[in-house]
């Protein structure tokens, strides 16, 4: 199954409290909470180029399945991760105390991170 695509952010739950969590500034989360989001993925076997445009700003992460690279994360914190694939629909991985899952079945794409007992989920669909 491949990730390739563009896909547009439907709905999210706990942005706000996620992003206080990680420590963003009150006027970039209320800036950010109703901004359309688009991500574009491209697969290329193991390797992944991870495009996400959010109003003006955009964040680019490169990564092979399995090997160390750096991520940028939400908060523009930039970290050493290992991406592990699970079955042939799932990428996941562990950042500073945060499990992200990126989880495609069909035309929807699924991003879960928790941090505690706190979650953040962000639904995109095909576009």
């Amino acid at each position: 199954m491949s990730f390739t695509g563009k896909y547009e952010l439907q709905h999210q739950e706990n942005f706000e409290p996620f992003m206080r969590a990680l420590g963003l500034p009150e006027d970039q989360i209320q800036k950010g909470k109703d901004l359309k989001s688009v991500s574009e993925i491209v697969q290329d076997g193991k390797k992944f180029t991870i495009t996400i445009t959010t109003g003006s700003k955009v964040m680019k992460n490169q990564f092979t399945i399995g090997e160390e690279s750096e991520i940028e994360m939400m908060n523009g914190e930039k970290v050493k991760a290992v991406v592990q694939m699970e079955g042939n629909n799932k990428l996941v991985t562990q950042v500073k105390g945060m499990k992200s899952v990126t989880e495609l079945n069909g035309d929807t794409i699924t991003y879960t991170m928790t941090m505690g007992d706190l979650t953040l989920k962000r639904v995109s669909k095909r576009i």
